[in-house]
């Protein structure tokens, strides 16, 4: 690495850890801007002309040593988390390879914070020129209501016989007016004539000139620097960009003479363009902000130093390691996608026209309950309700109440799950993390309390806790313990009772948070926060464990993140299926989970309606006549077998983490721009989706495990939300690492419970099985672990070393001695 870096680019990664006018360089480039403002905007830009140099640095340096993606993103987030001492007491050749890892991975984000807001902007600003012309137009509409009563007046005026037939028609004109001025009866006759004449876009222009004034103040300085390319279909609107961005850049006014007109739509043409042939320089504008928007969205448009808007081929894996596919495929654990895809596609077709032929018929014949026929018409049971997981678990009310940090001395005592928090300098540093302390800033930032109260309310002070805190809490160990407890759940005699219908059945979702401190990631969701902000807990539970986490905003579309979660789950638990709701689902998770080895198996909100529009089959509908769930259409399989190589690309990507396994997904399944690729995935999606939908439909089984798996998430969010009471569940970080932090020790905290419940379960089942009560023993298993009505999470907190021992074998004996006289004997966990 050292041999790769000049003298010249050393001398600049160090004077990011020397004092700029009495700060860090590095500090001021490691935050993040807070919101949209205008203020937060010019610093974000500031900080990407300042690293730009080293950026390119950084690219040369980390292509020459072959660097991976993943390791430049692992690098980077550990000087995200250093503290500027920190590095400078580390060797010069780690810290320079630490610096241009994060210098690589921070200007793609500071682009990808650019071109995320100059996207949020333009749809602000469309939204809010709609909703002004539709209130402009509900008030003309009203007005013109109010006015009618006048209006009808005027007309009388025609045939009032007091006035005479000789008085001039401007004594008419001049009482008509005093009834109604002229301007609001001009409105009226429109409105009479012709409502729909009303002209909606002209109230949305009016309302755009409006906001042009805000619009361009925070949206030209986003553009002066960012660099977009894009496919050859788009080269009229690059051009124009380019030319727009250097006026911006040279504080000109857009040059009309230099831009296309043919970038105007046919539809918007009257708007923009004058009866002399000019051009509204405004409208223009936001004409081409809107294409920009859209463009980039849909993936036509791309930036190449970025991360999220980059272009969908250079997420992929480069030609050499893709040449190597038949090998990296069955070494990656994708032997089923390593198979020829004719020989796959003829098992699924067989599958498939079995499973259609077999759902029928027995609708036909009367045997499922969940589709009847009725005057040749499919019809589907409503009376189905989602049951509710119970928020109140019985069988552990005759425990003693237990402090949380005893029960998490206990079970660390049991996993030495504390090991994991290594120091941030390396395992042989001399201090090592106490553990009552290391309890105290999980309990801190879990509970939502921070370290500031919880060294009011607690034993300890607030050095401590924020030494303790620095040092050992960060996001490796976090996991590193998470898995930890996971994998000692997963040795319990207990786990294997878990299980659903003999597997592993996980599920996904998310749980809103609202964000006390604007931050970036934030995003408006009127349902769940009113006119606050939020974000997203994305958890993985698997036999009530929860196995993985992500923050993502509140904006993004959670069926990117299913994939994610499941591939980088690194315990010894691997679900076999795996469920979501329906906001889980896109047009891709099918084909990839299945390709992983994994069953994907969604509720969805509407099921009827997605398996009339969504079933497929590989042959002609016609061939499906009289059937009572008949395909829309015929697979297309030779779309599928000619693109099968670029799919192996894909998956190998996703293998190898290229990129952000959220990325790719999220550019798989938008639907704006449609490659051949892409396409033929979806079609594959289409045949392990159909093949799902009858299964579901034909089996009361598979519909009963989805919703149990899903109950069990609903129960990890009740018991999370009761972990993070403080500030009512607000997050209070200025960060998104920092969110992430929080809640992992959230989700630590909700694993030591699970394990508690777990090992307690486990002795009560060795009771019972040494006794032979096998009936009861069957009731156990039903009993959730996710239960918490005898911890004590609240209150004044006294952390020791010398916690009271817990009898577990006692607790055990007593609860199996209670017969279970208060267990729930048919509540589905």
């Amino acid at each position: 690495m050292s041999k790769l870096i000049t003298n010249e680019d050393a001398l600049l990664l160090d004077r990011l850890l020397k004092d700029d006018k009495g700060l860090h360089a590095i500090t001021s480039i490691k935050h993040q801007p807070r919101d949209f403002s205008h203020k937060q905007l010019l610093a974000e830009i500031e900080r990407r002309q300042r690293i730009r140099d080293l950026f390119e640095v950084a690219r040369r340096v980390i292509d020459e040593a072959g660097l991976s993606a993943e390791s430049v993103r692992y690098y980077a987030s550990l000087v995200d988390y250093y503290t500027v001492d920190k590095l400078k007491r580390m060797s010069t050749e780690m810290v320079h390879l630490y610096l241009l890892c994060f210098i690589h991975d921070r200007y793609q984000r500071l682009n990808d914070n650019l071109l995320s807001t100059f996207c949020a902007l333009v749809a602000r600003y469309a939204d809010e020129a709609t909703a002004a012309a539709k209130e402009a137009v509900y008030r003309h509409r009203i007005e013109a209501n109010d006015d009618l009563t006048q209006g009808a007046k005027i007309l009388e005026l025609f045939l009032d016989s007091s006035i005479p037939d000789e008085t001039p028609f401007a004594d008419v004109r001049q009482r008509a007016n005093g009834l109604l001025p002229p301007d609001r009866l001009a409105r009226l006759c429109q409105h009479l004539v012709d409502d729909a004449g009303l002209d909606e876009l002209a109230y949305e222009w009016q309302a755009i000139d409006r906001v042009m004034g805000k619009a361009k103040r925070n949206i030209r300085p986003l553009l002066r620097f960012i660099a977009l390319e894009g496919t050859p279909a788009n080269h009229v609107l690059l051009q124009a960009f380019r030319t727009m961005s250097q006026a911006f850049r040279d504080g000109l006014q857009l040059p009309l003479s230099d831009l296309p007109t043919t970038l105007i739509p046919q539809r918007s043409a009257r708007y923009l363009v004058g009866t002399d042939g000019t051009i509204v320089r405004d409208r223009y504008e936001f004409i081409l902000y809107r294409q920009l928007r859209e463009r980039l969205e849909a993936g036509d448009l791309y930036c190449p130093d970025s991360a999220r808007y980059r272009s969908f081929e250079d997420d992929l894996v480069d030609e050499h390691t893709y040449g190597k596919r038949q090998t990296l495929l069955p070494q990656l654990g994708l032997v089923g996608a390593a198979t020829p895809i004719r020989e796959r596609l003829d098992a699924l077709r067989s599958q498939l026209n079995e499973r259609l032929d077999r759902v029928n018929q027995s609708i036909r014949d009367g045997d499922n309950a969940f589709v009847r026929l009725r005057q040749g018409k499919a019809v589907w049971d409503h009376g189905r309700h989602t049951q509710e997981p119970l928020r109140h678990e019985p069988f552990f009310d005759a425990i003693e109440r237990t402090d949380i940090d005893n029960l998490l001395l206990y079970v660390d005592w049991r996993t030495d799950f504390m090991a994991a928090f290594e120091h941030v300098l390396g395992r042989y540093q001399r201090g090592k993390a106490s553990k009552p302390v290391t309890i105290a800033c999980l309990m801190a930032y879990a509970t939502n309390i921070g370290l500031g109260r919880m060294a009011e309310i607690s034993n300890l002070t607030y050095q401590q806790l924020s030494t303790t805190a620095t040092n050992f809490i960060r996001l490796e160990t976090l996991r590193e313990a998470n898995e930890r407890i996971a994998n000692a759940i997963a040795r319990l005699p207990i786990f294997r009772h878990f299980d659903i219908d003999e597997a592993v059945h996980s599920s996904s979702g998310g749980q809103k948070f609202e964000a006390a401190i604007p931050i970036i990631n934030a995003r408006h969701s009127a349902k769940y926060f009113g006119l606050k902000k939020g974000v997203v807990a994305y958890t993985l539970l698997a036999s009530h464990v929860p196995l993985n986490a992500r923050i993502i905003g509140a904006n993004e579309h959670e069926s990117h993140y299913v994939f994610d979660v499941l591939f980088n789950n690194a315990t010894d638990i691997v679900p076999d299926t795996h469920s979501t709701d329906t906001h889980g689902t896109n047009q891709v998770n099918f084909a990839l989970l299945h390709l992983f080895g994994y069953r994907f198996a969604p509720r969805y909100r509407d099921f009827r309606r997605k398996i009339e529009s969504g079933l497929y089959g590989f042959k002609h509908p016609n061939h499906y006549r009289g059937y009572p769930l008949k395909p829309i259409r015929k697979i297309k399989e030779g779309l599928i077998v000619s693109e099968w190589p670029n799919i192996e690309r894909v998956l190998l990507s996703l293998a190898l983490k290229t990129t952000t396994q959220s990325v790719i997904v999220s550019k798989l399944s938008a639907y704006r721009r449609k490659n051949r690729t892409k396409q033929a995935l979806w079609e594959f999606d289409n045949i392990i989706k159909s093949l799902y939908m009858l299964d579901y439909v034909d089996s009361p089984a598979l519909r009963r495990n989805v919703q149990k798996a899903l109950n069990r998430g609903e129960s990890y969010h009740q018991l999370r939300r009761a972990i993070a009471y403080a500030h009512g569940g607000r997050f209070r970080v200025r960060s998104q690492h920092e969110q992430e932090v929080w809640n992992e020790c959230a989700r630590l905290i909700a694993n030591a419970v699970v394990y508690y419940n777990s090992l307690i379960l486990s002795e009560v089942l060795g009771e019972m099985e040494t006794q032979q009560a096998l009936a009861s023993a069957e009731d156990l298993k039903r009993v959730s672990p996710l239960a918490w009505q005898y911890i004590n999470f609240y209150g004044r907190y006294q952390f020791d070393s010398d916690a009271p021992p817990v009898d577990i074998a006692e607790i055990g004996r007593r609860l199996a001695a209670n017969r279970f006289s208060k267990l729930p004997k048919a509540q589905v966990h």
